[in-house]
């Protein structure tokens, strides 16, 4: 059996190399695949590997004492550990790159959102529907993730800025504003965005912000499994996967419509045109009328162009 772990923390790392480096060894030796990003700022990080190897793997990461209070999010993982087709671990400047000027930086450490947990923002959602909120309890929920992520699975009634990627929030901050007074609840994959993305909304005098701690995945976990009732279609994930459902299909709405005929679907493929490489999602019908695969696709656009 294989596991997937998710996982992040803002901490300070005084030699981020050299964390990289220990890190590499580690996975290596215990075959884990996936994706660590290491800063002065944290590490934020998505693996797999065999179960028993994940939990050593834990053992000696959670023994450190900068990281000991991590917050693990663990999935099933593929049948044959193909998830993430390598291990990858890289020191960048950020964990999750927001990319602002050096007199706007902020540590998410010393400014973020205030945290929910997956229970108190469940009952919050489910008083909204029924509209037993009082006026001063009243929220909106504000999705940070990319548009391609949100449009194949979000919560009900969320606020969905144009973000093509998490850098571009300064850029879509306008399209807040009406939210200042508000109180406001940010949500994302696993939380990592949504610790910087608040902490940037409280700097630019959003009074009351809000984050779902743990992220999407923590309250699918708890919430979803059975039938989907405040998120709406699938969650994105950075893997081989794609998305996951946490609900059985005939449960759960699906959302995304294909670029070309727009029925249901939830198949991403990416555009080959080398001027776009867009994740778009494309039914399977047309892919296969198309002669389509996952190297010769073309968007709804591209495919105008080049007919052109």
């Amino acid at each position: 059996m294989n596991t997937i772990i998710l996982f992040y923390n803002y901490v300070r790392v005084e030699n981020p190399e050299k964390l990289a480096a220990d890190q590499r060894v580690l996975c290596k030796e215990l075959g884990l695949k996936g994706r660590i990003i290491i800063a002065q700022e944290g590490i934020n990080a998505t693996l797999e590997g065999k179960t028993e190897n994940i939990e050593k793997y834990l053992v000696t990461f959670l023994a450190d004492p900068r990281f000991s209070n991590t917050h693990i999010k663990k999935s099933a993982g593929t049948t044959s550990a193909t998830a993430f087709p390598r291990l990858s671990i890289k020191v960048r400047s950020e964990i999750v790159s927001l990319g602002l000027p050096k007199e706007q930086d902020f540590s998410p450490r010393e400014t973020t959102g205030k945290y929910l947990s997956a229970e108190e923002f469940h009952e919050m959602m489910n008083k909204k529907a029924a509209g037993k909120l009082n006026a001063d309890e009243d929220f909106e929920i504000v999705d940070m993730r990319n548009d391609y992520e949100h449009k194949v699975g979000h919560f009900k009634g969320s606020v969905l800025p144009p973000l093509e990627n998490f850098r571009d929030l300064p850029k879509a901050l306008p399209t807040l504003e009406l939210l200042k007074k508000k109180k406001v609840v940010t949500v994302c994959t696993g939380g990592v965005r949504c610790e910087k993305a608040s902490g940037y909304l409280v700097k630019n005098g959003f009074e009351d912000v809000y984050q779902l701690a743990g992220g999407i995945v923590t309250y699918m976990e708890k919430f979803e499994q059975e039938k989907g009732e405040n998120f709406l279609g699938s969650l994105y994930v950075f893997d081989e996967r794609v998305t996951m459902a946490f609900a059985p299909t005939e449960n759960r709405p699906i959302i995304a419509t294909c670029e070309f005929c727009h029925t249901p679907s939830e198949n991403y493929i990416n555009c080959r045109d080398n001027s776009c490489h867009r994740h778009f999602i494309i039914c399977k019908k047309c892919e296969t009328d198309r002669g389509f695969n996952h190297e010769s696709a073309l968007c709804a656009a591209c495919s105008v162009k080049t007919a052109v």
